[in-house]
């Protein structure tokens, strides 16, 4: 094949793979839907590119596009790769793959069901009985169920490949929770944002009327409801996917819930919410078959919702995919589409299925075993653990190792042919590679028929060599471009615009879940800045003197280190000892696994904040994704962190600002501000605690400064006394003064405030024991003459100490009432 025309400037280098098909070069040169796309990124200087590229990359790491890897170690979570070249098809050749998906789909979905329904297929001898019945995603509780819609199968993923002569072949099929949507969704986003001018000119087909399809048709499903209720069913935060969950439920405005907010009642599935339990009609499915319903299915799952099976059965509510669609993800079946095609559809197979050999057929098992070299091996039934094996790759006894493992269950394995990928450039440091490809494209049911995806989800190896395209095993995806052959119209989701609105300002209710983990993202962000306040002022404490260290008239401001970290360690040492001091700070800053760290606590608050990504502004979420990358980096001098904990703040400053800016002021909003004010008001108690109580009350000057600096208090202090620094002062303006945002009183206050709006919006006659508790700390404080408490020191220690009690039964009360959720139903 050749390189480049000469014509293509920077570009010309790129050498396509021998052996392999090339999307971008053909025997003639560029292939003519490329050229375009082609000259237009070649326009640009190389460095531009890579810049651009930079940019891309930095942007979807700070918007918290990731893909969490799962390993037999530990769980990862790795930033998105989008690579700035896209795929690039005409739109006569994706009518053929088009064409292929759509019929795949109708074909799959009559498998399925006759699989749950009559079985004729086994019965007429078109598909052995074991390729089914022993397969692990065959649910027989299954049996028998009917849907909604035209078909079974609502949604189908199929991962196709080019062979060497340009053919295209489906090397698997994806239905029991089809993932990979939302990335593609994602990177046409991205793409066009970085190359906006190219995206615009080159007439690519959009993306918006496949997702405006998926929000139709899902409505569609619901039985018999006109405003149904869709929610989408995540495994939760620890799913590889679940940025993609959290973005498509932003995107098609459905509700993001985990197996813990339903409930099954009657028959009928509901949310859980702060305002009661609320239907829901249609459940797009992104848990794995047999963790849906523990009284049916997998006895040991803590991920789904008892009785769902059930309610499903009854026609009270639609799965999309229905549960025991994994039977379909079942390479087995490869071997037999052609025949059942021709049986069911009266049809040869448009996209045929990459050569296939299961082993629980005789003469397929025995042409396995005479020609290993040329193929590769696979389990039947995918389990963790259960790799493909390259029998060429092994050694002679790992081979006969195999033969004797075939031999004794041969229905356990299929054999495919060694397809040499395709191969499409990659944009890399030194202008484009060949990389080999596998494309990811979906159909959808629509109505009486299905549309496909105009593209899908394109991953490439991340090394030339490389012939593995996993996103498990470091794959880089690409955006896919289908050109139209005339000038688009725009599309969107957005309804019409001479089509009214009816106004509606209600906020939306509020899964129970989602208002706990609000509320300890809002505690773990506050308790994150108050900790890097004063952290902050230590360090610079530490190196102001003459000597490193901290004095003995500093020890308070390490006592509230301490307090602030949940724990006494930093004041327990020698502050002369510098070695000792700078070793522990960096630890209570960089310590991931130490409790009560400051990386630990901002870790907590990104757990928390995963868990309502769908509920945070883009900003919001973005300022909050950052804070890993402030700590990432120990540096070897303790003086050098102090950039670090500045950049923690202004995240953290940042997101907070967002967020009560960006939030309408629903109870979503509430539960968040209620866990910053009440770790705000805990963090105050404790600091006063160690200047005022733990330590002798005397009017030093530079201990009540770092005070009042390490609450972020110094300026409102300066302007109304001045340069005196006093107790008396710096006491009322943290404790007393209802007017100072820092304050223990602002707390209380706003505290007050919302929980009554809470009981309110509950349509409470009475007080509920969260508002009396709140009442109660905030009377008690309102009671307190500052005088008094200033001039006995006991009080002092009572005062504040019976405060943090009564917020700590304030917090168990409001997590009893809003949060706490029954143990889940299992098998027993």
């Amino acid at each position: 094949m050749p390189a480049l025309s000469a014509a293509v400037g920077s570009f010309a280098a790129y050498q396509p793979k021998r052996g392999a098909w090339d999307e971008m070069i053909g025997p003639e040169g560029v292939r003519q839907h490329w050229d375009f796309v082609l000259r237009s990124l070649d326009a640009l200087p190389l460095g531009d590119l890579l810049q651009r590229k930079d940019e891309l990359q930095r942007s979807l790491r700070e918007s918290g596009v990731t893909y969490n890897v799962n390993d037999e170690s530990q769980r990862r979570e790795r930033a998105w790769s989008l690579d700035l070249v896209p795929v690039v098809y005409d739109s006569r050749e994706w009518n053929r793959i088009e064409r292929g998906l759509l019929q795949r789909a109708e074909l799959l979905d009559l498998v399925l069901r006759d699989l749950y329904g009559p079985r004729d297929l086994i019965r007429r001898g078109l598909l052995p009985a074991e390729t089914v019945l022993s397969h692990p995603g065959f649910l027989r509780a299954c049996s028998g169920m009917t849907q909604a819609g035209a078909h079974r199968l609502f949604l189908l993923a199929v991962d196709l490949a080019r062979l060497p002569g340009g053919a295209m072949v489906a090397v698997a099929d994806r239905a029991q929770a089809p993932s990979g949507a939302g990335y593609a969704l994602e990177n046409r986003i991205a793409l066009s944002r970085f190359l906006p001018s190219i995206y615009r000119d080159a007439q690519v087909h959009r993306l918006a009327g496949y997702f405006r399809t998926l929000r139709n048709s899902l409505a569609e499903l619901a039985p018999g409801r006109d405003d149904p209720r869709v929610a989408l069913l995540t495994p939760g935060p620890d799913s590889e996917t679940y940025f993609e969950h959290a973005f498509l439920t932003n995107y098609l405005g459905i509700t993001l819930v985990q197996g813990d907010d339903l409930t099954v009642r009657d028959g009928r599935v509901f949310l859980r919410t702060l305002d009661g339990l609320e239907q829901v009609d249609v459940i797009l499915r992104r848990l794995d078959d047999v963790f849906c319903d523990p009284l049916e299915l997998r006895p040991d799952s803590l991920l789904g919702a008892p009785g769902l099976l059930q309610a499903a059965r009854l026609g009270n509510v639609t799965l999309a995919n229905p549960a025991g669609a994994g039977v379909l993800d079942n390479p087995a079946l490869f071997p037999y589409l052609p025949r059942i095609c021709r049986a069911l559809l009266g049809q040869d197979l448009y996209l045929p299925s990459v050569q296939t050999w299961w082993c629980g057929d005789e003469d397929s098992r025995q042409h396995v075993l005479a020609n290993l070299e040329t193929i590769i091996v696979k389990p039947t039934f995918p389990r963790p653990g259960k790799r493909a094996i390259f029998p060429a790759q092994i050694s002679e006894n790992a081979r006969r190792q195999l033969c004797d493992r075939i031999r004794a269950n041969p229905w356990g394995y299929v054999a495919q042919e060694i397809v040499p990928l395709s191969r499409v450039p990659h944009l890399s440091e030194r202008g484009l590679e060949s990389r080999p490809m596998i494309l990811r494209s979906y159909a959808l049911s629509r109505g009486e028929d299905y549309m496909a995806m105009p593209g899908g989800l394109t991953r490439v190896s991340s090394s030339p060599d490389s012939t593995l395209v996993s996103n498990q095993k470091g794959g880089i995806s690409k955006d896919t471009w289908v050109l139209a052959s005339e000038r688009l119209r725009e599309t969107t989701l957005l309804r019409s615009s001479a089509t009214p609105v009816e106004i509606n300002r209600a906020s939306g209710s509020v899964a129970s879940r989602v208002a706990e983990n609000l509320y300890w993202l809002g505690r773990y962000a506050e308790r994150a800045e108050m900790q890097a306040r004063a952290l902050r002022q230590c360090i610079r404490e530490v190196d102001a003197g003459e000597t490193r260290g901290l004095s003995e008239a500093q020890r308070p401001l390490a006592r509230a280190v301490d307090a602030l970290s949940g724990g006494l360690h930093l004041a327990q040492l020698d502050l002369e000892e510098a070695a000792q001091l700078d070793l522990a700070l960096m630890q209570l800053i960089y310590e991931a696994g130490a409790g009560g760290s400051l990386r630990f606590n901002i870790e907590n608050a990104l757990q928390a904040g995963r868990s309502v990504q769908d509920r945070l502004s883009d900003d919001g979420w973005r300022f909050l994704n950052t804070l890993r990358d402030r700590l990432s980096l120990r540096p070897l001098q303790l003086g050098d962190a102090l950039p670090a904990l500045d950049s923690v703040l202004v995240a953290l400053s940042a997101f907070a600002g967002v967020a009560n800016e960006s939030m309408s002021r629903g109870p979503a909003w509430r539960f968040l501000d209620i866990g910053r004010r009440v770790e705000r008001a805990l963090g105050s108690f404790a600091v006063l605690q160690a200047y005022f109580v733990w330590s002798d009350a005397t009017d030093d000057e530079a201990s009540i400064e770092s005070l009042l600096l390490a609450r972020d208090s110094l300026r409102t202090y300066r302007r109304r006394y001045h340069a005196r620094f006093q107790i008396r002062g710096a006491l009322d303006l943290l404790l007393f003064d209802e007017s100072n945002p820092q304050s223990a009183a602002f707390q209380l206050q706003r505290i007050d405030e919302h929980v009554a709006a809470l009981n309110e919006s509950d349509g409470q006659r009475r007080r509920s024991l969260e508002r009396r508790l709140a009442l109660q700390a905030w009377n008690a404080l309102q009671m307190q003459e500052s005088d008094a408490a200033l001039s006995d020191q006991q009080s002092l220690g009572e005062l504040l100490l019976g405060l943090s009690d009564s917020m700590r039964s304030f917090s168990e009360a409001l997590a009893a009432r809003y949060f706490v959720h029954s143990a889940p139903l299992q098998q027993l």
